[in-house]
């Protein structure tokens, strides 16, 4: 071992390209890719939206509804991604098949570079899975059981019980294996650098 392996206090410094350390950070950033923000939405709003499970025909449109545009933000969501510029801004745009489309900022002088940020095969697996998570929840809550299935047999309770944290864990390691260089609206971190 090489002294300048070593940290000032004797342990061993950490290399941040090693596996573990990526699988590790990818891991911890599952949150960004899945839907929490849509499905901390929908939860507030299936409540009333279906007369919590005591459904008339008008709650069961309102809790399609709920559930078809909550299903959407999941999926477009999956294609945003934030940039920053030389002066240290912030900007948010959504990627298109010709690159990054700025919301916020009409004239991009730097248009080359917003081409490596188009749309890629990767982005369509994150969007299918986000909005398979999404349903996974949304079929799981209580509300939406009583008011949309009402008279589940043994089998369907079964699978709908089960189904959340089927999909939970396949998209986990999916995200995993397959992340995202990708950094939505509200992304924590100051996204890409151009």
């Amino acid at each position: 071992m090489s002294q300048s392996s070593l940290i000032e206090d004797g342990q061993m410094a950490l290399d941040s390209q090693h596996p573990v350390h990526k699988s590790l950070s990818s891991a911890a950033n599952l949150a960004n890719v899945l839907p929490t923000g849509t499905v901390l939405a929908f939860n507030a709003l299936i409540p009333s939206f279906s007369n919590n499970g005591s459904c008339q025909v008008s709650h069961k449109f309102l809790t399609s509804s709920v559930i078809i545009v909550s299903a959407m933000f999941c999926f477009l969501s999956s294609f945003t991604d934030s940039i920053v510029d030389s002066d240290g801004k912030l900007y948010y745009g959504i990627a298109t098949f010709r690159g990054l489309y700025i919301f916020n900022y009409g004239n991009w002088e730097n248009n080359a570079q917003l081409v490596k940020f188009k749309i890629r095969a990767i982005d369509f697996v994150h969007a299918f899975m986000s909005v398979l998570v999404f349903f996974a929840f949304a079929i799981s809550d209580s509300n939406v059981q009583r008011c949309l299935v009402p008279k589940e047999g043994v089998n369907e309770s079964a699978l709908i019980m089960n189904l959340p944290l089927g999909a939970g864990v396949l998209s986990s390691f999916l995200f995993t294996i397959f992340p995202t260089t990708r950094r939505g609206i509200g992304c924590a971190d100051m996204g890409n650098m151009i």
